[in-house]
């Protein structure tokens, strides 16, 4: 996860290089950057229209160019970012859709139990024509669209009970504006009245509508009681302008923070006395001035902050966010830090997508899981201090210069996802090569695996623990009732092909009993090798007659251990027994034949038994590589009791094969352990 996490960073990093570089390029190119102001004598009439347009004001009236650029200066500054979105965005020939009511409770659904937005509706009389034709309708939508506010098409023919209900008995079209200044409040129809149904008109009507909302001063005394007023509210946001009504994204982002903050329209038009406008700091008009506890911000001046809806609904939303809003940003980081997976896994391009999909699947639930207590959390009365020392660490924070370059790259990389989604993936593919060499280095063989070979082991892991318990995922030893139930063996024995072989985790060969093989008696092994060149003749003949008068006087011995281990078999349900023989039998066994620093019973060098855990069986040579035990090599030994060489019974176990070499009994459950007869007297009987 903190890898993820690195490459995200990384690559947020990335891009806030690349939108500098951007930037310096355009300088270099067209001499100017985003945030210089623009004259609006040195534009054309169609881009001061165009400005107009996007800042929502009516210009019908207004055929001379002098009158437009007038306008156009009285509602803000102008830059030139602002003038190349406004360029785009009409270039830009993307319809806008509208919704198609089916009846009375879809309407109530979506216009009249909304409460934060602006709907225009129109109705559509039984057998009559509709208002607005559909050219001059797909005008109005797309103009509209600009400001947040949504459109549809009631036709009563689907519904006329609920027609006659409210009085539509006529083709019009429908206003819905939230009735009051708190957020969730209760909303209110306004039926359009006017006789002209062109596009201009009908926008006059809709903004008249939206800016009544909006308080408005219209002289100083009334500013200075305003001003001064402490109410619920803690953000407020003024414009001080000479215009008769408020531009149209201002009054539809009043209706969307309703109830967050207040929206305050102050007109200047004809006042003669500024003078408490200069005392609290209000110099030049038009002016976009936020005010909160910690002081007057003038919007306008950062990177980024243009006079249009979606920079300034930024700009709010980071000062005054919504629960939603970190949800929906908290949604969008995961789900891109998930992404990630993708890139760093390596092998199979099958289990890329099967790892990616894993781990979209946890983060979303964990994220949804951690969001629940947070949002009981926030509900609790006692929790306001703590809400509000949030808000003002975020008004403290977003109103920097680093949060307006970080807001005006992501109006940027929004409006361009194409740019966004190719250095997503141009860093996912960095990623993956780096990932891949690093993991050749290692000599990983994952990084080579096809998908058949990965869909093969998938498959294997998934019919193991399907039709298998986990084995263990204890340390060993363990103790468990279920191992001393004769019902397991039985099921056993009856069908003993019938199971399948589980992935069993290889962490319990780390706690099986470790030891060194010692001799009574030993020399060193330099001692060694200068005593026996001088006798090895002499000592190879000794040791056939002493090994031939073992075998003879050692036969019962063998059989009888023999026996045993065929009961063992028989016991265990397992193929027969690889050293049915002499060297697995739970007496001292010393009897192989003598060789450098390995230990024999007929000579001064005996085992020394004392060093072995008592569970364990006693015996001299490893069937695994059939090699006697040297003087101070190292054993490890089974649950079942019997012992081999430490690296040969680690390379039988590590490649699958979890059960002991001798009589099949499982390397990661407990057993009974064995315990020694007590030697026979041996005195003679009387």
């Amino acid at each position: 996860m903190w890898v993820k996490l690195c490459c995200l960073l990384l690559y947020f990093l990335a891009l806030f290089v690349l939108a500098r570089v951007f930037e310096a390029v355009a300088w270099y190119e067209s001499g100017f950057l985003a945030t210089q102001l623009v004259d609006p004598v040195a534009l054309s009439f169609r881009k001061l229209r165009t400005i107009l347009e996007c800042r929502g004001l009516g210009h019908s009236g207004l055929p001379e160019k002098k009158d437009v650029r007038e306008l156009v200066e009285k509602s803000g500054d102008l830059m030139e970012g602002e003038l190349y979105s406004a360029l785009k965005e009409e270039e830009a020939s993307e319809s806008v859709s509208s919704t198609n009511f089916s009846g009375e409770m879809h309407f109530y659904e979506l216009v009249e139990d909304t409460k934060d937005g602006i709907w225009l509706v129109q109705v559509i009389a039984n057998n009559r024509s509709p208002l607005v034709g559909k050219v001059h309708w797909e005008k109005m939508v797309k103009k509209v669209s600009r400001f947040g506010i949504r459109t549809g098409t009631f036709n009563c023919s689907s519904d006329p009970r609920y027609c006659k209900r409210r009085g539509w008995l006529k083709s019009t079209l429908i206003m819905s504006v939230p009735q009051t200044s708190t957020s969730k409040g209760k909303v209110m129809l306004k039926e359009y009245s006017g006789r002209r149904i062109e596009v201009e008109h009908i926008f006059k009507w809709i903004t008249a509508h939206a800016a009544s909302r909006i308080k408005t001063v219209y002289n100083s005394e009334h500013l200075k009681e305003e001003w001064n007023k402490s109410d619920q509210y803690r953000v407020k946001i003024y414009l001080f302008a000479n215009l008769d009504q408020p531009p149209a994204f201002f009054s539809a982002l009043s209706v969307k923070f309703t109830g967050r903050v207040e929206f305050i329209f102050v007109n200047v038009e004809n006042w003669d006395n500024r003078s408490y406008m200069a005392e609290i700091g209000i110099h030049k008009t038009p002016s976009y001035i936020l005010r909160t506890p910690e002081g007057i911000y003038r919007y306008g001046n950062n990177t980024g902050e243009f006079i249009s809806l979606r920079a300034m609904d930024s700009f709010l939303r980071s000062l005054q966010p919504e629960v939603n809003d970190l949800f929906v940003l908290s949604l969008v980081l995961v789900n891109l830090m998930a992404w990630m997976d993708l890139f760093i896994t390596q092998g199979a391009t099958i289990k890329r997508f099967v790892v990616l999909i894993s781990t979209l699947g946890t983060y979303n639930s964990l994220l949804i899981i951690s969001w629940l207590p947070v949002l009981g959390f926030l509900q609790l009365p006692y929790l306001d201090s703590f809400y509000e020392y949030s808000l003002k660490l975020f008004r403290y924070s977003n109103t920097t210069t680093l949060a307006s370059w970080v807001r005006a790259d992501w109006m940027f990389y929004s409006s361009h996802p194409a740019l966004f989604l190719s250095t997503y993936l141009g860093h996912g593919l960095l990623i993956d090569y780096f990932e891949k060499k690093r993991r050749r280095n290692n000599n990983t063989d994952e990084v080579n695996a096809n998908n058949l070979e990965w869909l093969s082991s998938l498959w294997d892991w998934y019919t193991s623990y399907l039709f298998h318990p986990i084995a263990s995922f204890q340390h060993f030893p363990f103790d468990s009732d279920w191992d001393e139930d004769p019902d397991l063996f039985l099921e056993r024995l009856a069908f003993p092909d019938l199971w399948l072989h589980p992935l069993i985790p290889t962490d319990y060969i780390k706690n099986l009993p470790m030891w060194r093989f010692k001799c009574l008696g030993a020399h060193s092994d330099e001692e060694m090798l200068e005593t026996f060149p001088d006798s090895e003749s002499d000592s190879d003949s000794e040791n056939k007659e002493v090994f031939s008068s073992d075998r003879e006087g050692s036969e019962d011995d063998e059989l009888s251990t023999f026996h045993r281990c065929r009961e063992a078999e028989r016991r265990c349900g397992a193929e027969p027994c690889p050293c049915a023989n002499r060297y697995c039998h739970p007496e001292p066994c010393g009897r192989k034949a003598r060789s450098y620093g390995s230990c024999s019973s007929t000579g001064d060098m005996e085992p020394d038994w004392s060093a072995w855990p008592p569970e364990m069986l006693h015996c001299t040579e490893c069937v695994v590589c059939l090699e006697n035990f040297a003087s101070g090599c190292l054993l490890m030994g089974l649950p079942c009791g019997h012992v081999f060489h430490q690296n040969c019974i680690v390379m039988w176990l590590a490649g699958g094969r979890h059960c002991c070499p001798v009589c099949r009994w499982a390397s990661y459950k407990k057993k009974q352990p064995y315990t020694h007869p007590q030697p026979l007297s041996s005195d003679p009987p009387s």
